[in-house]
């Protein structure tokens, strides 16, 4: 049986000018395949490590240890307050849906995600985790975010699953907001004002899934990536898209 492999994704990130790390979230037995790890503490966000992952250390989260109330309830399905009080949280005191009623619905109707093993780790890319990954996140400006977009609908057809979806939620939940993990597919994420204090103000994310992931790293020359309308972009941007955001 042919073992499973990263795809290569350094043509695309050349490309690109993505100088920032991937941000893997793994779901995985063995913490040692991860180190250098760092734990969170008690309400903290998963983004507030951000600058952790550009020290290459990754975030080690479990059922005892999972920082925010939020990453606590996408990630591990714990409830850390009730179902009641935590929809008033969510509609009257941060205003997050008109009403409560419409919040209940959003909260119902979110994809929540059942995790396999008694570990979860967000941080770089590592081969060897490879069979252990869920998604994939590009750290990106707005430039890179519309170049990725044209990339993951290179592929798609009209009757396929719809190639990039924006979904209301926390940032956590914005980088494992898939229903199949199995296809193609890319999300928006980073839009949670809550987590956007812990980022550079010109970065968003773009989380993928394994099979999207895949077709990104295939772009060749006969995609966008090696014609005019990235080459004019470029060059409006004095040459390069990337911005030091670290």
């Amino acid at each position: 049986m042919r073992k499973e492999t990263q795809p290569a994704s350094e043509r695309l990130r050349k490309k690109l000018d993505i100088e920032l790390p991937l941000i893997g979230f793994y779901d995985a037995p063995d913490p040692s395949l991860f180190k250098p790890l760092v734990t969170p503490k008690e309400n903290d966000c998963v983004f507030s490590f951000y600058k952790n992952w550009l020290k290459g250390e990754t975030l080690h989260s479990t059922r005892e240890n999972y920082g925010c109330g939020g990453a606590g309830s996408c990630i591990w399905r714990i409830q850390v307050r009730s179902r009641k009080e935590f929809i008033k949280f969510l509609a009257d005191f941060e205003g997050l849906k008109v009403s409560a009623e419409l919040m209940e619905a959003s909260i119902d109707s979110a994809t929540s995600y059942q995790a396999e093993n008694a570990h979860i780790f967000i941080g770089p890319l590592k081969e060897e985790g490879w069979p252990y990954l869920k998604t994939i996140t590009f750290l990106v400006n707005p430039d890179q975010l519309s170049a990725l977009m044209i990339g993951a609908q290179y592929h798609s057809a009209p009757d396929d699953p719809t190639p990039v979806i924006a979904p209301f939620g926390s940032g956590c939940r914005e980088i494992i907001p898939f229903k199949d993990f199995h296809i193609p597919q890319a999300s928006i994420g980073a839009t949670d004002i809550a987590m956007r204090q812990h980022l550079p103000p010109d970065l968003l994310a773009f989380t993928v899934t394994k099979p999207m992931f895949s077709r990104l790293c295939t772009l060749d020359e006969r995609s966008f990536l090696y014609k005019p309308f990235l080459e004019r972009l470029k060059k409006a941007r004095s040459n390069t898209l990337f911005r030091d955001s670290a």
